[in-house]
């Protein structure tokens, strides 16, 4: 018979629930200690700061040398309409553009169009001409504010009117710098916004790093991204590999195009998505920076300029919740905390009325501002990759990289990422 103290032990030994474990699947254990992490070696798997495979980040100094850039999201009605939000949203502080475009403009059709109709500026800007582009960067000095352009099927349209007003302004080309996302493979797997068949999808890509290469060297040629497949319903590790799938593929393509890996792979950038379980969160953009430099290396001899892996995040927009909205302010500052402990390289926080509608000028400067409170009043950029060294994180990472790879190559056998499409759906 047990002792009342016995009793008492087992009491407080009682968890909430029978298992505890990420959205990936990833066991959770009560308590995580030495034991767990005995086959990490230092230099090999974490490395310093800046330093081949980046695990710890990309640059040396990190958020010490400057902070991520805040870069939020916006895109509505005409091209007048955002150009007033891009100021707002400047004015209040906001570091870099991001533009959403509408569908029609998504799918190469005119605001006129009859298959545009009642999709005009519903969810992004319409831009159709030369003329458009320039109303949405009216007052904006193009040599001083990177934008970042969601775009895939008529990226190289928008591309170009976008270099048109750079001209206009009189700005050299070397000296405008941004990203197109240019990332056809994910529309077949997560969003469907393409417009021709895979192949000439493909080579439209590898066409825009050699164009961007020779004219406009600052520019990021894609955005390869595990967001929208993320938010399609993958897992943090399924987000991880089928965009690395992706990358590969286009990777390997350019190479067979004739481009120089080491000339076009420090221009190739991702853009990933933060949700809400905050240490897989975490591990994950950890274990992203160590698998990509490790498959740049061992695969195609990149450099370790061309193995870093630079990111966009934004946060999680599936996990806003139309009820009780101003919750959703919580969500999104985990999200962004996650993000930024994390080591993205610029990052968008949701509105909270995002589950409803358009942001409002209110719930998107409130988005910002939470980015602001995490860089200037939180500490948390004053030490570089501040949860190095936790026994629960480093071996969630290296569980979050065996998952991811183990994915990926699945993917690799059936052929890559063409093949696969399918599969990833």
């Amino acid at each position: 018979m047990a002792t009342a103290s016995e009793e008492l032990t087992k009491k407080r030994a009682e968890e909430r629930r029978e298992r505890f474990a990420t959205t990936s699947g990833i066991e959770v254990e009560r308590l995580y200690t030495p034991a767990e992490v005995t086959g990490l070696d230092y230099e090999r798997d974490l490395g310093f700061p800046g330093e081949f495979p980046f695990t710890r980040g990309i640059q040396p100094t990190m958020y010490r040398g400057r902070f991520w850039t805040m870069r939020q999201y916006a895109g509505f009605g005409t091209a007048e309409d955002t150009n007033r939000r891009f100021h707002h949203l400047l004015n209040a502080g906001q570091t870099g553009l991001s533009t959403a475009f509408d569908l029609p403009t998504q799918m190469g059709y005119d605001s006129d169009h009859p298959m545009a109709a009642g999709e005009v500026g519903r969810v992004g800007v319409a831009i159709d001409t030369v003329a458009d582009m320039r109303k949405l960067l009216h007052d904006i000095p193009l040599d001083r504010v990177s934008t970042s352009m969601t775009i895939n099927a008529t990226a190289s349209i928008l591309l170009a009117f976008y270099i048109a007003v750079a001209d206009e302004q009189g700005i050299p080309r070397s000296r405008i710098s941004g990203t197109i996302q240019n990332d056809i493979l994910k529309e077949y797997i997560a969003r469907g916004t393409y417009v021709f068949p895979v192949e000439p999808s493909l080579r439209l890509i590898t066409d825009i790093f050699a164009f961007c290469d020779a004219e406009v060297p600052r520019w990021n040629t894609i955005s390869i991204s595990g967001y929208h497949i993320r938010e399609a319903g993958s897992t943090a590790a399924q987000e991880i590999a089928f965009t690395f799938a992706n990358a590969l593929e286009y990777v390997r393509r350019a190479i067979a195009a004739g481009l120089d890996i080491n000339r076009f792979a420090p221009r190739l950038s991702f853009f990933f998505a933060s949700h809400n379980d905050l240490f897989e969160e975490v591990a994950k953009f950890r274990a992203a920076r160590r698998l990509w430099a490790r498959l740049m290396r061992e695969r195609f001899g990149a450099s370790d300029e061309g193995a870093r892996l630079r990111f966009h995040t934004q946060t999680g927009g599936v996990t806003l919740q139309a009820q009780q909205p101003l919750n959703n302010v919580v969500r999104v500052a985990v999200q962004a905390l996650a993000a930024t402990l994390g080591g993205t390289q610029s990052l968008h926080t949701n509105g909270y009325d995002e589950a409803l509608s358009l942001p409002t000028v209110e719930a998107a400067t409130l988005a910002l501002r939470t980015q602001q409170v995490l860089a200037y009043e939180s500490g948390i950029g004053d030490t570089v990759d501040p949860l190095a060294g936790s026994y629960y994180v480093e071996s969630l990472t290296s569980a979050v990289e065996e998952k991811a790879l183990a994915y990926l190559d699945k993917i690799e056998e059936m052929g890559g990422a063409a093949e696969g499409i399918a599969y990833m759906q």
